[in-house]
């Protein structure tokens, strides 16, 4: 008998249980989803799909675009082909196009658009990015929301911290904010000053975790002398933080179980792995690691503990500034760099030159409107699959639900092209079964990956010694002229990346003086975009805030790296407005 169980294939924190029934998503009951679905999946069916195959505009069946699709591939130089593959879909089979494209001999891209730079500094001062398991936060007594924005982007945390003191850092007084015992609005990209402080009043009042400091941070000494660096009063100034929010924190925090609950936002700059590692050191000053309840939550490696079957060898191009059109042939899998990649008028000028563009995905977008040939894929119910988690430990089977005749999934799109190349591949049941082998039963029903730490770091951190790397040295930010404005690009309530509904107005403090409605220019170093006004008084007055999908959004931003990581710096540019 079929199962009727499957999983959220959408990239978000919560990667929620399903049931599919009677034609309808439902709630898993058990298990974190806890018998609600966030605003992405309950309108997951609610939008238009690519049905049909077409190429150059004219509808083709899915035998002749194939036969295109391996026409385009067949040529001289193996690295003129380029495979870009986003990770809007967060399924393990989504890979298994890499294993087609590296044995090839084609062009794979590497770097986040997300989270790497964050990552990064985890890495550096942990040793490994570990998930802090749904499990443990709910443990805490105290949870900092920091630059997280729960309501839209983690919705299944929220029946886990009732009763707990809540502390809120972010620019934008968010809903989560407005309910908060304590909420900091700091001005954007200054995050790493607040985490310095911190941590020197931590060490000023004597409030130090003694024993965790001398087992597992015996260099916090040096660390403090670099917060030194910092001046008080002109930082909390120019931050939009004061003494007694310093106060407030510690007084809330020191001898509590303490969950500090970051977004990507915060990292979002060149500087982004500094920003992560800073807010991680402020968290070692008082002990917030291995201890039940406690803990810095990030994204963490959803493949921690799995081994990937696919052979991805292969020479790699950046997924941040990716030129294009040094390739003949772009695959495009699941992505919409048109929208999605920093500094679209760059990422237009370059696909407009290259010869062949090819999109294989779900629905209509910028990049599809251009691409030569076009594939239509198999939506999460049409395919069987395996996912994990960032947030949380599941490992989740994805069952296929419905047999349809739209589209192909990877994995047959991925068998035809090795049949059509001579390259070996195995059965889909053999990965699916070599991805299952990762998990593990529980009692609720479902799997977790196995050999996970359930407290995160218990045994130390997963450096050569044991111990936190702290920071030795930081960039000191330059601040914006007064006609200049701080944006900031969260996700929007109802969409994900640039799928589904898309915003498509600035918001902006009311201070300013724009009316609703009225158009205005915003305008960077990298370009400009003409949209509405919204007047947002939850806002900054320093700040403008432009949500991530809204069309030409990333005319606006650059596309430097971040310093570690290879990660999109989407809010690095500062902005300016003027009346259209």
């Amino acid at each position: 008998m079929k199962s009727s169980l499957t999983a959220c294939p959408l990239d978000c924190y919560d990667a929620c249980g399903l049931v599919y029934d009677e034609k309808k998503l439902k709630p898993l009951k058990i298990g974190h989803t806890k018998g609600f679905l966030c605003p992405h999946l309950n309108h997951y069916d609610k939008f238009e799909r690519i049905e049909k195959a077409r190429f150059q505009g004219k509808e083709i069946t899915m035998e002749e675009a194939l036969l295109k699709l391996k026409e385009l591939l067949a040529v001289e130089f193996k690295s003129d082909v380029l495979h870009y593959r986003g990770s809007g879909n967060f399924a393990l089979m989504q890979e298994v196009t890499d294993h087609f494209f590296a044995n090839f001999g084609a062009t794979l891209t590497d770097g986040s658009l997300c989270d790497g730079a964050g990552e990064a500094g985890i890495i550096e001062g942990r040793g490994s990015n570990k998930n802090m398991p749904l499990s443990e936060i709910e443990k805490s007594d105290v949870i900092i929301f920091w630059g997280r924005n729960p309501h839209t982007t983690s919705s299944h945390i929220l029946p886990l911290i009732k009763d707990k003191t809540i502390i809120v850092i972010d620019p934008i007084k968010t809903k989560i904010a407005q309910m908060a015992d304590l909420h900091v609005q700091i001005k954007p990209h200054t995050d790493i000053y607040l985490a310095l402080l911190l941590a020197r009043f931590v060490y000023i009042n004597d409030s130090l975790n003694e024993a965790f400091i001398q087992q597992y941070a015996s260099e916090f000494e040096e660390y403090y002398e670099l917060t030194q660096g910092v001046r008080i009063k002109a930082t909390l100034e120019d931050i939009g933080v004061t003494l007694g929010d310093i106060g407030d924190i510690l007084h809330m925090t020191i001898d509590k179980k303490v969950a500090i609950v970051c977004g990507v936002g915060i990292q979002k700059y060149r500087d982004g792995a500094d920003v992560m590692r800073s807010i991680d050191a402020f968290a070692v000053s008082l002990g917030f690691f291995g201890k039940e309840g406690c803990g810095v939550a990030y994204l963490g490696n959803s493949k921690e503990g799995i081994s990937s079957p696919f052979e991805t060898k292969a020479k790699r191009v950046s997924k941040v500034n990716t030129d294009f059109d040094a390739f003949e042939t772009v695959f495009i899998q699941g992505a919409n760099p048109l929208a999605q990649m920093p500094d679209s008028l760059r990422v237009k000028n370059a696909l407009q030159k290259t010869q062949n563009v090819v999109y294989f995905g779900l629905y209509e977008n910028e990049t599809s409107a251009m691409a030569d040939l076009v594939i239509p894929a198999k939506t999460f119910l049409e395919k069987n699959d395996i996912r994990t988690s960032y947030a949380h430990n599941g490992l989740m089977v994805m069952h296929k639900q419905i047999e349809s005749d739209i589209g192909i999934s990877e994995y047959d799109l991925a068998a035809y092209l090795c049949q059509a190349f001579d390259i070996e591949i195995k059965a889909e049941e053999e990965y699916l079964q070599y991805f299952k082998n990762f998990g593990v039963k529980k009692i609720n029903g479902c799997f977790e990956v196995e050999n996970r730490e359930a407290v995160p770091y218990q045994n130390g951190f997963d450096t050569n010694d044991g111990e936190f790397v702290f920071l030795e040295e930081f960039e000191t930010q330059q601040s914006e002229a007064e006609d200049e404005f701080n944006l900031i690009t969260p996700k929007s309530p109802r969409s994900l990346n640039s799928q589904f509904y898309r915003e498509k107005h600035l918001y902006i403090h009311p201070f300013h003086g724009y009316k609703d409605g009225e158009e205005i220019e915003i305008s960077s170093q990298n370009g400009s975009v003409v949209l509405r006004v919204k007047n947002d008084s939850r806002l900054r007055t320093d700040t403008v805030l432009i949500y991530s999908g809204t069309p030409g959004v990333n005319n606006l931003t650059s596309s430097k790296h971040s310093y570690e990581g290879k990660c999109a710096v989407f809010q690095e540019n500062k902005v300016k407005i003027a009346k259209k």
